[in-house]
């Protein structure tokens, strides 16, 4: 016990020290302001940007440890941050409007002129706020709520047992919202609301052309309105046309659980395997989402930031002219155009959204450490 323990440590001790030379000195912008008041359509990205050079430190600039990484406490709006410059690097804390240190907890405040802080003295708080519900988000919650109670992936053959739709209205061909349709299989479910699905094209892994599974194309929303076998449901939604043969599954309560941008603590190194319910061979930009090849089996979760990378080759121009087939290959180093935010991880897949991008994000493109 005392060995395996011994040898955990060390492996933490050198996944730590890895991440710290791999991301180098915590750099604050010139620009960053000394006090910033959290507004209303703030996102924990958007105030990373005002202050950090690389967004995804912003636990570095806190001073979090891996637990308040993993279950921070909330930034409302109105919350006051303060750069305190008199640290080296310097640290983000919450204060409040009259300059001083807010310590607020579950037995009261306490200002800034009262105990521990002192006046005008800050002290060190990470996101405390019993307006949960008021947080701010990590990113814009619009861009990846829809996906965040989507199944996204499904293995083989997933749906195969799910209610089916085995009719539609009048034996039309298609149906869209207020239009009835008939499914099989509910059996004795009184669950009211569903969500429709079809399988969609395989994701393929693009280092070993391995099916990691089957993209799960969300069609819309239904509501049983009578039940049997067949059921009726009333078609509610439809962000794409719904026909017979499409599957059902019970409508999950949607939740945004809240992410801290961070690094991966150990070395990444995966390729975009496509954009979301997209052809192969298109491309995305920012606030795209992609599905990558490293999920929780890789040490990917939700709140990693990866840099994306092209790879570029391009063949010695010595001898192009005359024939580009006897022109060698020469693979130049890849560069960095963009950043994505991993918002869903499965056990080999991985969703992120693109943050930044400079130019157009392709599959087979790499995912690195930032």
């Amino acid at each position: 016990m005392q060995k395996s323990s011994t040898a955990l440590l060390a492996l933490s001790l050198a996944s730590a020290a890895w991440v710290a030379l791999a991301q180098g000195d915590l750099q604050v912008k010139d620009t960053a302001p000394d006090r910033y008041v959290v507004q209303k359509g703030d996102t924990l990205w958007s105030i990373s940007t005002k202050f950090l050079k690389d967004q995804w430190r912003w636990p570095d600039i806190w001073r979090m440890n891996q637990e308040q990484i993993k279950n921070p406490h909330n930034i409302a709006p109105g919350d006051v941050l303060v750069l305190d410059r008199s640290v080296s690097p310097p640290q983000l804390r919450l204060g409040d409007a009259g300059g001083g240190a807010a310590e607020k907890g579950s037995s009261g405040e306490k200002g800034s002129s009262g105990e521990p802080g002192g006046p005008g003295k800050l002290v060190p708080r990470v996101y405390t706020n019993s307006m949960a519900s008021e947080a701010i988000p990590a990113i814009p919650p619009r861009a990846i709520e829809p996906f965040l109670s989507q199944p996204l992936l499904i293995e083989e053959g997933g749906l195969d047992r799910a209610p089916r739709i085995i009719a539609t209205q009048e034996n039309r061909v298609n149906v869209g919202a207020g239009n009835v349709a008939y499914v099989s299989g509910f059996g004795k479910s009184e669950t009211p609301a569903w969500q429709v699905y079809r399988a969609g094209q395989p994701l393929v892994d693009p280092d070993s052309n391995r099916t990691l599974g089957y993209e799960a194309v969300f069609l819309g929303t239904a509501r049983m309105t009578r039940p049997g076998d067949p059921a009726t449901v009333e078609i509610l939604s439809a962000k794409k046309e719904i026909s017979a043969g499409d599957r059902l599954i019970p409508s999950p309560t949607p939740t945004i659980p809240q992410y801290i941008p961070h690094a991966p603590a150990s070395k990444v190194n995966g390729r975009i395997i496509g954009l979301y319910d997209a052809l192969a061979t298109s491309s995305g930009g920012r606030d795209s989402i992609i599905s990558i090849n490293r999920g929780r089996k890789h040490g990917l979760e939700s709140g990693h930031v990866l840099a994306i990378y092209r790879n570029v080759i391009v063949y010695d121009q010595s001898n192009y002219l005359q024939s580009r087939d006897a022109s060698p290959a020469v693979q130049l180093p890849p560069e960095r155009y963009g950043l994505v935010f991993i918002f869903r991880t499965f056990n080999t897949v991985s969703y992120g959204l693109v943050m930044e991008s400079t130019r157009p994000v392709q599959g087979g493109d790499l995912v690195l450490n930032p």
